[in-house]
């Protein structure tokens, strides 16, 4: 568009050239004015804009409170996806597992990997259902009506009142005991846990065990034994103190708030030892061994049969 001034008459003014138009400040116009072709057209236009006439306007953007909704509700799903099927805030609402977790941390919860058929081990934390009657009697939080819904879309930690957070100690076909005040003894090996539990907690103070962990099932322990109503309290319940495998929310992945308390939760040194798996793979080995050894029995009593008769 070319930006002038009317020369103030009611004609067109005749220029030197013979051409009659507005007058124009000389830089004022456009490099697409310049090539535009005679008669005001746009090259490609096909006539669509006759001379002297106005083009058309730009296209209205849609108002950003009209799109506000939409964002919100996109946001939203999102939101409630990743809740569902990847990651998932938890808030720590005791202290039973001191000084790996304090009163208040809020940890994210890794719940994809179980989709893919992964199972608890050893060593890791996990949060999983009540298996029915260890949080029987015990006060849970009463959230409002605001922090359930931002707790079941995710946007909050769990308001869940029935979820709990342990660290798996023993995983199923494991055998664990512990003798007052002595160590905790997993598969024959006496376990080393002073890298995580709380200052001056003891393994365990009353004695349990030896017990043998049901398949799909896992022994769960907190970090600060002396104040941890864990599996060692509920052995008089279905299951023996011990937890389904599906019941089992997803692994503790990390510490995400306070910042001054983030951290990532590994799998303690302790339970990468070769010798916890030994036992487990003593029993199948001796069985495969009697299995094999069956037959050649059978056939040499057979033959010592036979040669009896022949006498």
């Amino acid at each position: 568009m070319a930006v002038g001034a009317r020369s103030g008459h009611d004609e067109p003014e005749k220029r030197a050239d013979g051409a009659f138009g507005d007058d124009t400040t000389g830089g004022d116009v456009t490099g697409d004015e310049q090539a535009r072709p005679p008669g005001g057209g746009v090259p490609g236009d096909d006539g669509d804009e006759a001379a002297g006439g106005s083009g058309r306007g730009p296209k209205k953007q849609r108002s950003f409170w009209k799109e506000l909704p939409l964002l919100v509700g996109i946001a939203l799903v999102l939101a409630l996806l990743i809740k569902t099927f990847l990651v998932q805030a938890f808030s720590i609402p005791s202290e039973s597992m001191m000084n790996t977790l304090q009163k208040g941390d809020r940890v994210l919860v890794d719940k994809l990997t179980p989709w893919f058929g992964s199972e608890p081990e050893r060593g890791e934390v996990v949060v999983f259902h009540d298996p029915g009657g260890w949080l029987e009697g015990q006060e849970t939080p009463k959230p409002n009506v605001v922090q359930k819904f931002l707790s079941f879309i995710g946007l909050m930690p769990s308001a869940e009142e029935k979820d709990l957070i342990k660290r798996v100690i023993a995983v199923g076909g494991d055998t664990v005991s512990c003798k007052e005040g002595g160590k905790v003894v997993l598969n024959g090996v006496a376990l080393d846990e002073s890298a995580y539990l709380a200052p001056g907690a003891v393994p365990c103070q009353d004695s349990f065990g030896p017990i043998k962990v049901p398949k799909d099932r896992i022994w769960v322990m907190g970090d600060n034994r002396q104040n941890s109503l864990d599996s060692r309290f509920h052995q008089q319940l279905p299951g023996g103190g011990t937890v389904s495998n599906d019941e089992v929310v997803g692994r503790a992945v990390v510490i995400a708030w306070p910042v001054t308390r983030w951290a990532t939760l590994p799998v303690p040194d302790v339970f990468d030892q070769p010798a916890l798996n030994k036992a487990l793979g003593a029993a199948p080995l001796g069985a495969a061994g009697l299995a094999g050894a069956l037959p050649l029995v059978l056939w040499r009593r057979k033959r010592r049969a036979a040669g009896h008769t022949a006498e």
